[in-house]
């Protein structure tokens, strides 16, 4: 039976759940402001799911496979060997352990330096006021005025689908594997799977992604869809796109493995299968009741502009609440909503936020794709980069890697930036600060940019929308 320790209440100005992008912004944030601040993680690592399951293991995992396996761009370029063998599943996922340990070291010495207190164990309402958190059938009552509600998401179930195997398994668990696999299996062409696909193809291994729309990531500009995919493609992937999954069974002979039906009646075997069906949020274990609470069928929280949900001081921020879902996000959410709790006037978040995609290659984009302004009726012209024209594409040796810029057609203003290739992620943000200041063409065709550079890309994009225009 779970016992209750001498019911400990510590009257707090403010508490969090979980330790997160928007758990970790916010508390820093009421610890800046004076107030007495505390988390508390269910989690094995300070740093929730963005440091144990999430963000940071994917791209940690992602930067060793390219290392490992000689991908970069210039290593193909120059010939240089790949590997003989392929890397053990120890020997990749040792780099992420030790990013992740590093990644939590620092963010728990950010949160003692700011007199955050950090509570270990797993947090639930005990009434709007009070969360009860119980680690080793242990409780303690922790008192607060404010609450924010970070708990971010968990893999979502597929109903009929999903098997209780180690041969299938989500995101969650997938870097817990032991050996890679010679085949694998993706369901679902969502960020996740994408991202993973991509770089189980790169370690050579054969790649099946399955996905019942006929276009995946449907919310980003085509152009960089069909260059992902084709370059993914490429690399030995197999799209079954506009297929659904009817069952999955694990089977032990001729070999261990898992069968996969379609509903077309085709079949697939893989030697491991991932289940990337979306995300829910983490609310379930809660008792959101006891606050007077409610989530959707997604687990997700309604919240208004600054953050709060319908009880007055019981905020939610980052993935919990839904789109965009992103870590950068989260972030920025988490800190309003703290400014929020104490009536501190800010600034609403910036509606242009940057997308990143770290598959292979990477692909990321600001503002409007070309089907949203043409859906909206609104003038444009593009102008595009290839870094097959930029110097520094040649140095790196990515010929396939491309920027494009969109111009309003009557003022020039820049409407939108996506880029896929090496180091789109970051190139990225040239184009969002431009965007931010309301900026456009003319920013692009007065500006010197270091050479040789990817940044040089603006410039040549530039010229180009202007001589359409012209």
């Amino acid at each position: 039976m779970q016992r209750v320790k001498s019911i400990q209440r510590r009257y707090l100005t403010t508490t969090y759940f979980a330790s997160g992008a928007a758990g970790q912004r916010a508390a820093v944030q009421a610890a800046k402001l004076g107030k007495c601040t505390a988390v508390v993680e269910r989690g094995r690592l300070i740093g929730g799911v963005c440091v144990d399951t999430g963000t940071i293991p994917s791209k940690t995992f992602r930067e060793a496979v390219i290392l490992t396996m000689g991908k970069g761009s210039l290593d193909q370029r120059l010939g240089y060997p790949a590997l003989s063998h392929r890397p053990s599943a120890q020997t990749l996922l040792a780099r992420v352990a030790e990013v992740e340990r590093q990644q939590s070291e620092i963010i728990r010495d950010q949160l003692q330096r700011n007199d955050v207190s950090i509570f270990t164990g797993e947090a639930s309402f005990h009434d709007p006021h009070t969360v009860m958190v119980t680690r080793d059938g242990q409780a303690r009552a922790v008192n607060a005025a404010n609450i924010l509600i970070a708990v971010g998401t968990v893999p979502a179930p597929v109903p009929g689908l999903f098997t209780q195997s180690d041969l299938v398994v989500t995101s969650d668990e997938l870097l817990q594997i032991t050996t890679l696999p010679r085949r694998f299996a993706v369901v679902g062409a969502g960020v996740i799977g994408i991202e993973y696909a991509s770089m189980f193809a790169t370690l050579g291994i054969d790649v099946t992604v399955i996905d019942k729309r006929v276009r995946p990531l449907e919310f980003l500009d085509g152009e960089l869809v069909d260059e992902l995919l084709h370059q993914m493609r490429n690399a030995g992937v197999t799209f079954r796109l506009g297929e659904a999954v009817e069952r999955l069974e694990v089977v032990e002979k001729p070999s261990r493995g898992v069968v996969i039906f379609l509903e077309s009646g085709k079949r697939l075997v893989s030697d491991l299968t991932l289940c990337s069906a979306g995300r829910q949020g983490a609310t379930d274990r809660l008792n959101l009741s006891a606050a007077g609470l409610k989530a959707d069928a997604r687990g997700r929280l309604t919240v208004d502009r600054a953050y709060r949900t319908n009880v007055p001081h019981i905020f939610a921020a980052g993935d919990v609440i839904g789109f965009p879902s992103l870590a950068t996000t989260s972030a920025e959410q988490g800190r309003l909503a703290a400014c929020a709790a104490f009536g501190i006037d800010t600034e609403p978040m910036a509606s242009h936020f940057p997308i990143g995609i770290y598959a292979i290659p990477e692909v990321s984009a600001v503002g409007e794709p070309e089907h949203v302004l043409t859906a909206r009726k609104v003038p444009y012209e593009s102008g595009v980069a290839r870094y097959r024209e930029i110097a520094r594409g040649h140095i790196m040796g990515d010929d396939s890697g491309f920027l494009k810029l969109l111009f309003h057609r009557l003022d020039h203003r820049l409407l939108g930036v996506h880029a896929v290739g090496t180091g789109a992620t970051e190139l990225i943000h040239i184009g969002q600060a431009v965007l931010r200041l309301g900026g456009g063409l003319e920013y692009f065709m007065t500006t010197a940019f270091n050479y040789p550079t990817l940044a040089e890309c603006y410039k040549v994009a530039a010229l180009d929308a202007f001589n359409k225009l012209a």
